[in-house]
Formats: C-alpha cells, sequence, structure tokens
C-alpha cells in the first residue's frame, strides 16, 4: 500500500467528495420535484406566515404523522439548497423551528405569475431521466439521432405527437417559462414591437407569449403557428389567432416573425431550414421585416453558477433533440447560411438575449 503525505491525504479526500456531490447531485433534483409534487411551497404560501414541522406534516395531504422525521429530512435537504428557511420566532417561546419560502421556492407556488411548479415536474419526469441512463451506450451508436430515440424507440417530437398526455405536460412547463419573459421584453424591448403591423410566434404553443404582446401592441394582428395537436381547439382574440401549420414547411407571411426557445431544439442543418423559411415569409410581396429570437447567447462569464446553467441546458438538449446552445459565432454562422446579412442582440432577459436578425 502507497503511504501518502498529508497534502496528498487532504487532495485524495476533497477528491473523493467531489466526485460524492456529483454522483448524488441526483438527488437535490428529486428532492425538490418531491417537495413540489407535495405542494409543500403551495402549503406553506397558504399557511400566511411561517410553519412548524407538525402543521406542514398535517397539511400535505395524505402523508402520515408516522412520516414526520422524514418530511424533516426532505426539508433539511432543500434548506440546505436554499429552497427553504429554518427561523426561530421569538413570541412562541419555544425553540422550534419554522420553515418558510424562498424567492426559489415563490417560484414552485402554483398561482404566482411566474410559476415553474409545472416545468419542475416535466423537465423531471422519467421520459427525460431515462435517456440519460442510455448516454454511453448512444455516443457508441450511428443510427439512434438522441439517447431519447435510444430510450424510448422514437424521437421526443414523435413522443408528443402520439402521446397527448405527454405533450400537455410539456406544453404547460414551456407556457410557465413564458410571462417572465413576456414582461421582461414587453416593458424593455418595446422598441422591437413597435411599427409593426403583423407578427407570427412559430412553435408558440398555446400562445401565452403571443397574447401578451396583443394585448400590450392592439395595433399588431399577431398569430400562432403551431402543430395541429398543440393549438386545435384553441380560440383567439381580436388581434390574435391560431393557425395550424410546420414551420419546416410554410411560415405565414408577415411583419416580423419570433421564435421563443425553438432553434436551440435544432441542429444548424434543421435551423437553417427554419429560418430560410421565416426569411421567405418577411420578405414577401417585397417587404423588408425582421426575425426576433429569444434564445441563449453562450458567453464566457465569471459567474460559474450562469455557466453551469447554461451547459445544463445544453447537456439537456444533446440528451432530448438534436439541438444545442450557441455562441455569438455559431448564431452568426446559421444567420448567414440562411441568408440573413445583420442581428443584433440584446442581453436582457437573464441568461437568454433578444435578438433581432434582419434579411
Amino acid at each position: 500500500m502507497e503511504i501518502v503525505n498529508q497534502k496528498q491525504s487532504g487532495e485524495l479526500f476533497e477528491a473523493e467528495a467531489h466526485i460524492w456531490n456529483h454522483i448524488f447531485s441526483f438527488i437535490n433534483s428529486m428532492s425538490l420535484k418531491c417537495a413540489t409534487e407535495l405542494a409543500i411551497p403551495d402549503i406553506i404560501h397558504k399557511h400566511g406566515r411561517p410553519i412548524t414541522l407538525v402543521e406542514l406534516v398535517d397539511a400535505i395531504p395524505g402523508v402520515d404523522r408516522s412520516k414526520a422525521d422524514s418530511v424533516y429530512r426532505l426539508m433539511d435537504i432543500l434548506v440546505h439548497s436554499n429552497f427553504f428557511k429554518v427561523e426561530k420566532i421569538p413570541s412562541s417561546n419555544t425553540d422550534e423551528e419554522y420553515y418558510s419560502l424562498t424567492p426559489a421556492s415563490h417560484l414552485l407556488v402554483e398561482d404566482h405569475p411566474f410559476s415553474m411548479k409545472p416545468y419542475v415536474i416535466s423537465q423531471l419526469d422519467p421520459f427525460t431521466i431515462d435517456a440519460m441512463q442510455h448516454f454511453s451506450r448512444w455516443f457508441k451508436s450511428a443510427n439512434d439521432l438522441t439517447p431519447f430515440h435510444m430510450a424510448n424507440g422514437m424521437s421526443f417530437w414523435e413522443k408528443k405527437q402520439q402521446d397527448p398526455a405527454f405533450s400537455r405536460l410539456f406544453d404547460k412547463s414551456m407556457a410557465t417559462q413564458t410571462p417572465m419573459v413576456a414582461n421582461v421584453i414587453i416593458r424593455d424591448c418595446r422598441p422591437v414591437f413597435e411599427g409593426l403591423g403583423t407578427l407570427v410566434d412559430v412553435g408558440g404553443g398555446t400562445g401565452t407569449l403571443c397574447k401578451a404582446i396583443a394585448n400590450s401592441f392592439p395595433e399588431i394582428q399577431c398569430s400562432v403557428l403551431d402543430l395541429p395537436i398543440v393549438v386545435a381547439g384553441l380560440e383567439g382574440t381580436k388581434n390574435m389567432k391560431y393557425v395550424e401549420g410546420d414551420m419546416f414547411k410554410y411560415v405565414p407571411p408577415a411583419d416580423a416573425v419570433l421564435l421563443k426557445w425553438i432553434l436551440h431544439d435544432w441542429n444548424d442543418e434543421e435551423s437553417v431550414q427554419i429560418l430560410k423559411n421565416c426569411k421567405a415569409a418577411i420578405t414577401s410581396n417585397g417587404k423588408k421585416g425582421k426575425v426576433i429570437l429569444i434564445e441563449t447567447v453562450v458567453a464566457d462569464r465569471d459567474d460559474h453558477k450562469a455557466v453551469e446553467t447554461q451547459l445544463f441546458f445544453d447537456m439537456l438538449l444533446m440528451t432530448v433533440v438534436t439541438g444545442r446552445e450557441r455562441k455569438e459565432k455559431d448564431w452568426a454562422k446559421v444567420f448567414s447560411d440562411a441568408g440573413f446579412s445583420d442581428y443584433k442582440i440584446y442581453p436582457v432577459i437573464g441568461l437568454r438575449s433578444v435578438i433581432e436578425v434582419f434579411p
């Protein structure tokens, strides 16, 4: 047995702990999903004040009091992860601990205007998690497009078309990501939309973003283009309508075409095809409109957490679909290959940006 010195021993234990933390980091995700499914953030929010463990256990539907210690242990890891905080109530005259919400868990309350509750549940669906188990095998395969395809025998988009419940869950999760984005772009990016007569939201799902734009700019005639399974039966408004269609085949003519978190789902060749159809839409009848993207522009950052989040999304895209997150140089190439001449980037939505693309 090799004898190591004190410095080497310290480095070995640090390396061991680093590996352990990455092996078991899935426990953070699953604990978060568990608390979300048990509606713990909703319970604390509705309680109206910090809540004791006993009060929390009694308020969780179907949970027996014999599980109180297990709930305590679940809350312990989520407190450590800054999803909840523990505080003492001076007026209680006891040492009892009380749980309250943090900014993160406020976003998991169902009726919060920017709630991410459906997003947590959908992104941690077994269909996604199970696909990750096929990662290493997928790298050695020349046939399957994605680990998701390898795990499920079909692409993510085929699964979405064939499984209405899966499709509704995904569409709902995407819709929950939109109000916060809409709030920012309508407040900070009004010049991007001013002067437009018509706008098509390509892949706009149930129309959450398009409705916000239509309400804020009543002079714009807005349309949501998406597959029949998504928009069939949905009712529009005075200046917003739903159009059944396929963005790979045709995009209706408009002054502007909007794509929110669409192109990152597709590889460069597929993205170029979509953008070419968008270009045809904004240049029909001699017009010269623009494409408006809401996408991540990966940048070198000093912020470790921001970089990690971007890398997480990139790996998720590689697992589930054929897309990727792109740096500015990658976006520039895609725009050029699709026949566009210029673009402007506005980094106004956290890790995402608004990008205007011009023919």
